[in-house]
């Protein structure tokens, strides 16, 4: 006798049809429980199991205060090598592109100076940037450069193509050292990147260093959590 497939494996079987053949399309809310119950005659619970199955599998995801969608690709970065954001995009077949927020010289913090190997009372650049694939922000970076390395270029050339200015300039990128938290979005980084407050945020520290061993730039990131991953491929 064949085993009965429980209902709620029926639900999630039709439901994930619907997404792969585009029905419901990537990013696209989908109807609440209670109307998806009412829509494939079930009970409530078993319409929450379906959903839950699915949101487990990563073929939706729930968002805080504005419910459940159909999950969208993630930007994934390659933790191994280092790739510059407007690289990784491109790769992707996506188009990159960046808003500058704000643009300014002060006095390195103790913090900036310890990261940068430069004494406190050097001037570095400080410039903040919401970072786009295909016009959908994915994260909010604030990059501190000493300004010994970037005094020759314009403002132009560093808040545009960073990495590209420094390679054409015979510094070459050898390594960097990152560190990934999790955090919530605060109230000026939800409306910066077009999120709920207390969405899911991943943090990046990253101090990145030249083939001579000097660091160059201290950068503080925060990608949305439903739009951005790591990857790392770890071996003997």
């Amino acid at each position: 006798m064949t085993k009965k497939i429980p209902v709620y494996i029926e639900m999630h079987n039709q439901i994930r049809k619907l997404i792969v053949s585009k029905v419901w399309k990537k990013g696209e809310k989908i109807p609440s429980e209670r109307a998806l119950a009412e829509e494939f005659g079930v009970s409530r619970m078993t319409a929450r199991q379906a959903v839950s199955s699915l949101v487990d599998e990563g073929m939706l995801e729930r968002r805080r205060g504005a419910g459940t969608f159909v999950a969208s690709d993630k930007v994934q970065e390659n933790l191994i090598g280092i790739p510059s954001f407007t690289e990784t995009i491109e790769k992707l077949g996506k188009t990159p592109s960046s808003r500058l927020v704000s643009y300014h010289a002060k006095q390195a913090s103790e913090s900036e100076a310890t990261k940068l190997a430069i004494g406190k009372d050097e001037q570095v650049i400080v410039m903040e940037r919401i970072r786009y694939a295909d016009k959908e922000p994915i994260c909010y970076e604030v990059a501190t450069l000493p300004q010994t390395i970037v005094r020759p270029f314009s403002k132009e050339q560093l808040t545009q193509h960073l990495y590209r200015t420094l390679s054409k300039s015979g510094y070459e990128v050898a390594r960097a050292e990152q560190t990934i938290s999790a955090t919530w979005a605060s109230e000026k980084v939800a409306e910066l990147l077009q999120v709920k407050r207390e969405s899911p945020i991943l943090r990046l520290k990253q101090v990145s260093y030249t083939k001579e061993g000097h660091p160059f730039e201290y950068v503080r990131a925060q990608y949305v959590g439903s739009r951005y991953e790591f990857f790392l491929e770890a071996t003997n």
